[in-house]
């Protein structure tokens, strides 16, 4: 006798689309499914009554109803075989699949793909479905790079695509049109902003005086500052860190824009950079001696005087072994020496030329008109700054360029800081500064007492850059000798042709650190 094989359907439609229609996508895939069902009724197939429907949820996340009850009950054992129409019915991610298979394979239950004759049943049939998903996943993933260019370059173009549109604003045609009540709102919320000073004023004036947002709620604090720092009033489109011109009308002048962000820079309270900002420790968290060991901020009092020191954690843990070549410092030393650094770097022209392309001219001129007279604070300090690295001959130090230009922003406009170092890490650069370092008389502390040395290439690390390029040059026109193939340390040489472009260009022109040798740059790969 043939033994019965309990089968259910499930059915996924990725959006709403048409499911109000009397027969959609999802009846569709599950009259088509009944009829395989019914065409292996002599293998004992029969159909169960409960149905597992999802319309609108995506194939790239499990967390959908119907599915997870369907496997609830798979792992009940009340279900034997599972149908659908096709494979990226069930899932879209090959990740998501092995789990699910997991699933099946431990409760004995099989999985039919009608349309791609697929069982998971044998290992071919399981063979074949991951390479399916693969390509399914792969075309996902292509499909959602699309959409991200698309969205840059509209973006970039001025469009707005990003939804529902800011208060003061409706869309028409991917374009943003003025909409007088709401545009009126929104001139007054600023006006009455530099007014009253402060956000938490201005809800209680919104608040006395009935003014809504679109929705007819109240305004909170988080929704105004949104509002005062959204450079979309000033007729400007952001996509991540890039600012673009709109086509949109602005609602805002320029100058109360700029105004607004000085009031809110002077208002704000950011408790991660005031901490450490009034703490006196400028390079607090931030600064590490050559063994990567953190130096941390201390002082001592003598006569009346404080003295600051950064002193490294393997000398106040007593892990003498593990003791960097600078074990203390004076603070004000070294929190002059990278002030005065990152000020040379984030003042550059040709930086900010690179930083700054996407905005206005005449916003241009007012950067390079004020950039030289402005005075860097611990805010801008300990915002751009990511770490410091000090040995007895050099100090590292590793900025971001998102994160000056926000400092500069901050500087020159007074829009509002984040408290979040958010970067990428094409954006960060490491700068070598070649030092001396001596010791003093009293408490054996260290102090910076000379600025950058002279460059010394180091002849041995160039020669080994320029072996690797040499052979692996031969090696690609098939020209190795039989001796050179048989060496294996010419192979080994080899792979210094694939150092990072910033090591290699540090190696050639001697702004690498000293301690740096053939042996050290195997680990930079």
């Amino acid at each position: 006798m043939t033994k019965v094989l309990k089968c259910d359907i499930y059915t996924r439609k990725s959006s709403e689309e048409g499911l109000e229609q009397d027969f959609n996508s999802l009846d569709a895939q599950r009259e088509a499914c009944e009829a395989y069902i019914k065409s292996q009724k002599h293998e004992g197939w029969e159909l169960l009554e409960k149905q597992y429907n999802d319309g609108g949820f995506s194939g790239e996340t499990m967390k959908r109803p119907a599915f997870q009850e369907l496997l609830e009950d798979v792992e009940k054992g009340e279900i034997d075989v599972v149908i659908v129409y096709k494979v990226d019915r069930l899932t879209r991610s090959l990740i998501n699949f092995a789990k699910i298979v997991d699933v099946f394979d431990k409760h004995e239950t099989s999985f039919v793909s009608i349309t791609q004759q697929f069982n998971t049943t044998t290992s071919m049939g399981r063979l074949t479905l991951n390479i399916l998903l693969s390509f399914a996943q792969f075309e996902r993933e292509v499909t959602g790079e699309r959409i991200r260019d698309k969205f840059a370059a509209s973006k970039k173009k001025g469009m707005w695509i990003n939804g529902k549109p800011p208060m003061g604003y409706i869309k028409v045609d991917g374009k943003l049109e003025i909409e007088p009540s709401e545009a009126k709102t929104v001139k007054l919320i600023f006006s009455k902003y530099l007014e009253i000073g402060t956000v938490p004023n201005l809800v209680k004036y919104l608040q006395e005086n009935k003014i809504y947002t679109r929705s007819g709620k109240e305004f909170y604090k988080g929704h105004l500052y949104k509002i005062l720092q959204n450079k979309t009033y000033i007729g400007k489109i952001v996509h991540k860190n890039n600012v673009y011109d709109g086509l949109h009308e602005p609602i805002i002048d320029f100058e109360i824009f700029v105004k607004t962000q000085r009031f809110l820079a002077q208002n704000a309270l950011i408790c991660k950079n005031s901490t450490n900002a009034t703490s006196g420790s400028l390079l607090k968290g931030k600064l590490f001696d050559d063994k990567d060991n953190y130096m941390s901020p201390t002082h001592s009092c003598k006569s009346g005087k404080r003295y600051r020191y950064y002193v490294s954690q393997a000398q106040i843990q007593n892990r003498l072994q593990d003791l960097g070549s600078v074990s203390k410092i004076s603070a004000g030393e070294i929190e002059n020496f990278v002030t005065e650094k990152i000020k040379e770097f984030a003042f550059n022209k040709k930086l900010l030329q690179e930083l700054f392309a996407n905005y206005s001219v005449s916003q241009q001129k007012i950067i390079f008109e004020q950039i030289e007279s402005k005075q860097i604070n611990a805010n801008f300090i300990r915002h751009v700054l990511l770490k410091a690295k000090i040995s007895s001959q050099s100090v590292s130090i590793t900025v971001s360029k998102t994160l000056v230009k926000e400092a500069i922003e901050y500087l020159i406009f007074g829009i509002h800081l984040p408290v979040e170092q958010k970067y990428n890490k094409k954006s960060l650069v490491e700068q070598y500064y070649n030092i001396r370092i001596s010791s003093t008389t009293k408490n054996g502390s260290k102090m910076i007492i000379g600025d950058v040395c002279q460059k010394e290439i180091n002849k041995s690390l160039v020669k080994a850059i320029v072996k690797s390029f040499y052979y692996h040059k031969l090696m690609f026109e098939n020209k190795l000798t039989s001796e050179q193939k048989a060496n294996t340390h010419i192979y080994r040489l080899m792979k210094l042709r694939f150092l990072p472009k910033g090591i290699i260009k540090a190696i050639l022109t001697g702004s690498h650190e000293p301690d740096w040798t053939i042996d050290k740059l195997y680990t930079f790969l």
